[in-house]
């Protein structure tokens, strides 16, 4: 059977390809197609364990191309849906891209996939569609309430999909992860941004007062989230897959500092982002009990890999900061 993963390249989306493709003898896929427009995050070189797997075929195009969309559909039994464009920074100063890519893009791969008949459909979404909550933790059915150009157009496409679900009779289910970290993604994010510009003895951009808070996931734990809904998840349902781990930001910035042996004189005080959304958090309760997922990655060991990973890989990530992605 087929499998197709889009944003293969990027970084939950590479990490996914290889975990996948680990399991795909048990999951019955012997075909697994890669498919990524190999914009400015998505990196080939992220695929290069999984490409030398014989099952595995990666495919160059955009989820906004009928002619991409429709030929690495045909004949998929499973599409795994995380190419997206995801940077809440660049959303404020170039909006229309990412309701292109998020919006435009996830409706021509559901018409692709329901044209296909795909059985099964997971849409990679994110905690930031519910807004910003003061208290408690968003369950699935909470009212939608983005506050970026980002969080927005991922909430359109998260209807999108619901939309082809109830119309269509797609087998669409809807994952809203909270904060990722790992090796791997891409040095715009907080955790690489700042551990990269420690690493040379530069200042880390501190937002606002430091206090914004989120919930800290390990992409291994995403991954395997994601592959548990792929698995054993029900049509038109959504699943929250959380961390479990609350920081604030400048909670987050004293382990860094003190993982790369760095003192506080390298906090820089930034101006507040536009519409920055104070607190996320999800209760994931629904995914325990339905498929047995729970995150079982220390945030503190899972920190200090992904800091030794940047560490030992100076290759990879100095090249995007010398073009100042």
């Amino acid at each position: 059977m087929r499998v197709v993963i889009t944003g293969a390249a990027g970084f939950i989306g590479s990490r996914l390809s290889e975990l996948l493709v680990a399991q795909a003898e048990r999951l019955g896929y012997d075909d697994v197609v890669l498919l990524d427009a190999l914009t400015y995050s998505g990196r080939l070189e992220n695929l290069e364990v999984v490409m030398r797997d014989s099952r595995v075929t990666f495919v160059k195009g955009s989820i906004t191309d009928e002619l991409v969309t429709e030929e690495v559909l045909k004949g998929a039994h499973a599409v795994l849906h995380l190419a997206a464009e995801s940077h809440v920074d660049r959303s404020i100063t170039g909006a229309r891209l990412f309701f292109e890519s998020n919006v435009v893009g996830t409706q021509q791969l559901l018409e692709s996939a329901q044209r296909a008949d795909v059985q099964r459909f997971v849409h990679v979404s994110t905690d930031e569609v519910y807004g910003s909550i003061d208290d408690g933790a968003w369950r699935e059915d909470h009212l939608l309430q983005p506050n970026s150009p980002y969080s927005s157009s991922k909430a359109g496409s998260d209807l999108a999909a619901l939309a082809y679900q109830r119309t269509y009779g797609l087998n669409v289910m809807v994952t809203r992860c909270s904060n990722n970290y790992g090796p791997r993604q891409f040095p715009e994010k907080l955790i690489p941004l700042f551990v990269t510009n420690l690493f040379d003895g530069e200042a880390v951009p501190l937002y606002g007062d430091g206090l914004h808070v989120r919930d800290w996931l390990f992409v291994d734990d995403h991954c395997q989230g994601i592959l548990r809904v792929l698995e054993g998840g029900r049509a038109g349902e959504i699943y929250n897959i959380g961390g479990g781990t609350e920081l604030s930001n400048i909670e987050i910035t004293r382990l860094l500092l003190d993982l790369c042996g760095a003192d506080e004189s390298l906090i820089e005080p930034a101006e507040d982002r536009l519409g920055h959304d104070r607190r996320y958090s999800v209760d994931w309760s629904k995914i325990h009990s339905e498929l047995g997922y729970r995150p079982e990655t220390d945030f503190e060991e899972g920190l200090a890999r992904t800091v030794k990973w940047y560490r030992e890989n100076e290759a990879w990530w100095r090249p995007l900061k010398e073009r100042g992605a």
